[in-house]
């Protein structure tokens, strides 16, 4: 079944209003009307464009068709294929004709399959779905490590009793699997606004971004931190002990080692199918010069390194 873009057949862009729609497929129907029109394909032109108004001018049907549009958009960015999913018309009630009465019989596989079985599976009349909600919640790198519960407050813009749009606060209880990746969605399964006439109520969607953190830096399934050497540990090589988030290791540094090299330590990035690796970067610091002692010595190692030239390395 071809996606069909109604928006894109009437030349509008997805905001637009009910009387730019109407608008719109005047124009186009007068263009392409069989009676009228001498281009080729007007016909099968005059249908696409009487298709995707009967959508976009039933406010019922636009609303269905947009979450769709935002579903697929959300399963081609997860690069879970353009298909609609099972329950894309959960909670939608469409009026006007009923399938098999001729009225939708010059319309195409894509509206049958959708709207079709929509309204043969449609619940009582005035009965909806609540609507999803969306947010992005920021959690502990721990918690995408070892999985967690935690107590998350959200807040939501609603009207008041005068009409006046205030934001509410709710708290939630929130599961984190162990593993979870950034950017990743958590669906809480009838969390989101209550469903209209006994209707169900919609899902919440959580997107999962990780908090600032003063030591690690997240991308993907790695984790990198930086690592601060002494210039001696990097010019002969070292073995440091060094913290990370699966608890502390030992780590070797290889003789010769540069200012910015990454030492790897495999599966010790976020956990998963695979697990990710963390990345220690190496950062060289300098002994302070704190008294003639110190700048002495100073000065017998660019006395020994006298042919060094830093700024003429190959």
């Amino acid at each position: 079944m071809d996606y069909k873009d109604y928006y894109a057949t009437l030349g509008l862009d997805p905001g637009a209003s009910a009387d730019e729609v109407k608008k719109a497929y005047r124009k186009l129907a007068r263009k392409y009307h069989p009676d009228v029109s001498k281009e080729a394909g007007a016909e099968a032109r005059f249908k696409e464009v009487a298709e995707a108004y009967e959508v976009l001018k039933d406010p019922e049907k636009r609303a269905a068709y947009d979450a769709l549009r935002q579903d697929l958009a959300r399963r081609r960015a997860a690069g879970q294929g353009a298909s609609p999913p099972p329950d894309w018309d959960a909670g939608f009630e469409f009026r006007g004709a009923a399938p098999g009465d001729g009225a939708w019989d010059d319309h195409s596989d894509f509206f049958h399959a959708l709207f079709g079985a929509a309204r043969r599976g449609a619940r009582p009349a005035g009965q909806r779905r609540g609507e999803d909600h969306h947010a992005r919640v920021a959690v502990e790198l721990e918690d995408l490590y070892r999985g967690a519960t935690r107590s998350l407050s959200l807040r939501a813009p609603v009207l008041d009793g005068h009409g006046r749009v205030t934001l509410a606060e709710r708290r939630i209880e929130l599961q984190i699997p162990k593993g979870t990746l950034p950017g990743q969605h958590l669906r809480l399964q009838g969390q989101g606004m209550p469903g209209i006439g006994g209707g169900p109520p919609g899902d919440l969607y959580l997107e999962v971004d990780v908090a600032p953190h003063a030591r690690y830096r997240v991308s993907g399934r790695d984790v990198f931190f930086d690592l601060p050497l002494a210039p001696w540990e990097a010019a002969l090589g070292a073995e440091v002990r060094v913290n990370t988030p699966t608890g502390p290791v030992a780590l070797k540094v290889p003789r010769g080692s540069a200012q910015g090299r990454q030492l790897r330590l495999g599966g010790r990035g976020l956990p998963g199918p695979p697990a990710g690796d963390l990345f220690a970067v190496l950062g060289i610091v300098l002994p302070p010069v704190m008294s003639v002692v110190d700048e002495e010595a100073w000065r017998n190692l660019a006395q020994a390194f006298s042919g060094f030239d830093p700024r003429n390395i190959a």
